[in-house]
Parts: structure tokens; C-alpha cells; sequence
């Protein structure tokens, strides 16, 4: 459902006198140096992109209000549980907020009514969820998390460092150094896998709690940054901490996907199974507390929005943050344990990622020079060996999907590994240290 622009500038602002501990001395009619619309600016569209769509989506000035509103838009919900950090303390939020996910809001003694309104926003089922394709969506979802993710997943994460002024809130947490990096990589690829298993969208679901956790999280570090880092944090340069905005390409990469291939394909329908990838991903990003309009369902709308985000998205880099949150991340040994197996799964892993960070985020040469992470002919070479392994297990998966009692069994297997890789990720804490801001 679209709102008005009038209304989403509305939301915009009431954030100041919602939350007035947390935005009350901020200025929301401002333009951050984030954001651009300047054709002249470079942004983080592609240049193979930028020259072909930038300026017919500057053109459209409505859309463009509506992408700056979103860009100074927090999570109004989250956000005032978050702000109650003073009075309760960093641990109780989270420990009401897991016993409210496992047990109900009526487990919880005393319970704040900023906690019950969590709670209820996450309980709401929009008219357009479909659980059966959510479900379905989920299973697609399972091949691509047993099997590919595992190789992947460090380059997908070094993808939201590209840009110092959506990268910075990482760098403030303490994510510069080795053991954080690590523990980040891991809960990322842990919140991702765990959505994807049977029933883990569901209100007792695995997936139900990951995201409630990961909400929090967010807003967590935007409490901290706001409060705690204000001396490292202008408003006026990087807009509001962690925006809605910013969320949307990670929770929305496999629809976009979809959507690609199919705008490019010239078709105008996604097929069952894409619809099932994006359903999926419109409500694991909706229990995130991505707004609705952020969500679109058709291929050209959500082309049309990853485009509109990049291209307005000012393009920057700085070493010291950039630079370091790749480095940092990519130095970092992810296995659980360095028997011989892991230790070559290690150095194939970092070889795939780099070619995948290199290719499919179409990162320049430079860019990804500067950042340590530009792939060399034996990371190409570990990539192909990668993809050896990788991609006739996800093509037999594919065909088992069509084939009767061969799918559940194929299922089992999914579902069998996805614990596995659980397991070897850790116990996922979704937390932010507001200690570190101080050192950061």
C-alpha cells in the first residue's frame, strides 16, 4: 500500500515528537550530503546503469521526495522500545524482548507498552501475505542457503561497506576489528539461513525472533550512534543512522535478482517460483519493519526501486572506514575449528567471495583494489573450483523440487544441512555493545 508523500513526510517528522529523547534536537527538513540528485554527482549506480536509467529517474521528482524521506526514516516502533535503553539498561530490552518472541507479550512481567507495540506490529499479517508462497519461497530459499551461501556469504557482506556514508553506523559499532567481523559474518549468515527454514516466518518461528532481534538491533545502533557517537556522526552528511533505506538491498537481493533477470528477459510475469522468492522476501523484510512502499511485487517495481536507491545514494569511499571493514572482514577466519578440511574451506571461501563481491556487485577495478578484496587469477581459479562443487548440487535440488516424494526427501537433506551450518555459525546474539562507541 502506497502511502501519500504528504503522509510519509509526516511520519517523517513525528519522529521528533514520538521519540524526543532520541530525535528530538534533529532536523528533518534537511538534505544530507548522502543524498543526491545532482546528475553531475557520481552515485552508486553502475555506470553501465547510470547511463541508461539515471536520468529518467531523476526526472521523476516525486519518487525522489519520497526516496529522501526514506533516507531520514528510522523504525518508529523499534525505535521508541530502543530509546528506553536509559531506563532499563542494554540487557533487559533484549532479554523482554526474547521472552515476549518465545513465550508471548503476557510472559513478561510488567511488560513496557513500548515492548507490547513491538510485539503487535510484528504480529499484524498485511491482506497481501500469502503464507503457502511464503512458505515456497522459503524451500527456493533453502537450496541456495545450504549450498551457496556458505561460499558467498562474506562477499555479500562486504557489499554494504561500498559506501562511507551507509557503511559508517558498522564502523561505530566496534566492526573494525577481527573477533566482531567475524561474529557480524556469522549472524548475518545466521538470520538469512534460519528464515529460510519450514515455519520460520510463523509468530513462534525461528525466523520470527531472528528478525525481531535483528530490528532491535538497528535501532540499538542508531540509540548509540545518536547518543553515544554524536561527535563521529553528522546529521547533516549521513542523514538519520541505519535507515529503512539502507536495509532494503540485503532483506530484498534475491528478489531483485529475480526481478532482474526477468525485466531483462523482457518478460513482464515472474514464474511460480520467483513469485515464491519474492513473497518470501517482502515479508522477512516487512517483519524487519521495511515499510510497505519499499516492497514492491512487480518486477519493474522492485527494478525500479534497487535502481532509485542506488542512483541516489551519493557515491563515496574512505579507507578508514571502507577500507578496513573489507580488510578486517576478509582477514577473518569464519570456520569453527582449523582441522584440514576447514582451513581449505577457508582459502576456497575467500577466493569465491572476492570474485563474488568483485562481479556480481560490479564493484570498479579501483575501488576494489583499495579495499584489499580485488580478485587475483588463483582467486578466479578457487572460484571456478567453487562453483564445481556448488552449482550441480543446486541444479539437482532444482529438479528434485518437480519430482514427487523425491522433493521431500531432497527437503530433509536442505533442512539437515541448514542445522548443520547452524551450528558451525554459533548461537547468533543480534546485539550491539554501546560500550564500544565510545573506542570506536
Amino acid at each position: 500500500m502506497t502511502v501519500s508523500l504528504a503522509d510519509l513526510k509526516a511520519q517523517v517528522r513525528a519522529q521528533k515528537t514520538l521519540i524526543p529523547s532520541l530525535y528530538g534536537d534533529i532536523d528533518f527538513d534537511i538534505v544530507p550530503e548522502r543524498f543526491t540528485t545532482d546528475p553531475k554527482a557520481a552515485s552508486m549506480l553502475p555506470p553501465n546503469f547510470a547511463r541508461k536509467y539515471r536520468s529518467g529517474i531523476l526526472a521523476d521528482k516525486d519518487q525522489m521526495e519520497r526516496m529522501l524521506a526514506y533516507t531520514m526514516l528510522g523504525d518508529n516502533t523499534a525505535d521508541a522500545y530502543a530509546a528506553l535503553m536509559t531506563r532499563y539498561g542494554f540487557r533487559p530490552l533484549i532479554d523482554m524482548l526474547v521472552l515476549a518472541c518465545d513465550k508471548g507479550i503476557d510472559a513478561v512481567p510488567d511488560a513496557p507498552e513500548e515492548l507490547a507495540r513491538f510485539i503487535a506490529d510484528m504480529e499484524k499479517t498485511p491482506d497481501w501475505v500469502d503464507r503457502k508462497l511464503v512458505e515456497e519461497g522459503a524451500r527456493a530459499g533453502r537450496t541456495a542457503m545450504a549450498n551457496l551461501a556458505p561460499f558467498a556469504i562474506r562477499g555479500a557482506f562486504i557489499a554494504t561497506f561500498l559506501n562511507k556514508y551507509s557503511g559508517l553506523p558498522m564502523a561505530l559499532t566496534g566492526a573494525l576489528s577481527h573477533e566482531t567481523s567475524v561474529q557480524r559474518v556469522k549472524e548475518t549468515a545466521s538470520f538469512f539461513t534460519t528464515a529460510t527454514l519450514p515455519g520460520a516466518l510463523t509468530r513462534y518461528g525461528s525466523g520470527f525472533k531472528a528478525a525481531a532481534m535483528v530490528r532491535l538491533m538497528h535501532s540499538m545502533v542508531r540509540f548509540n550512534i545518536l547518543k553515544r557517537a554524536r561527535d563521529k556522526w553528522d546529521v547533516n552528511v549521513y542523514g538519520i543512522p541505519v535507515p529503512q533505506i539502507d536495509q532494503m538491498p540485503a532483506g530484498t537481493m534475491p528478489s531483485f535478482i529475480a526481478a532482474f533477470k526477468t525485466v531483462r528477459s523482457g518478460r513482464k510475469e515472474f514464474n511460480r517460483r520467483e513469485r515464491a522468492t519474492v513473497e518470501f522476501c517482502r515479508y522477512q523484510c516487512y517483519l524487519l519493519g521495511l515499510p510497505e512502499d519499499l516492497l514492491p511485487d512487480t518486477a519493474q517495481g522492485i527494478f525500479d526501486m534497487m535502481l532509485r536507491y542506488a542512483a541516489t545514494l551519493r557515491d563515496g569511499y574512505d579507507d578508514q572506514t571502507n577500507g578496513e571493514l573489507v580488510r578486517s572482514t576478509m582477514s577473518a577466519y569464519l570456520p569453527p575449528d582449523e582441522s584440514l578440511r576447514s582451513q581449505v574451506f577457508n582459502t576456497v571461501e575467500k577466493g569465491f567471495s572476492k570474485v563474488f563481491f568483485r562481479h556480481t556487485f560490479q564493484v570498479p577495478k579501483e575501488k576494489a583494489r583499495l579495499m584489499g578484496a580485488l580478485p587475483s587469477p588463483v582467486d578466479y581459479g578457487l572460484f571456478a573450483a567453487g562453483n564445481l562443487y556448488v552449482m550441480p548440487r543446486m541444479a539437482a535440488h532444482t529438479v528434485a523440487e518437480r519430482i514427487p516424494v523425491v522433493n521431500k526427501l531432497a527437503d530433509k537433506l536442505l533442512v539437515s544441512q541448514i542445522n548443520d551450518l547452524l551450528v558451525s555459525y554459533g548461537h547468533a546474539e543480534y546485539t550491539t555493545d554501546p560500550d564500544k562507541y565510545r573506542t570506536a
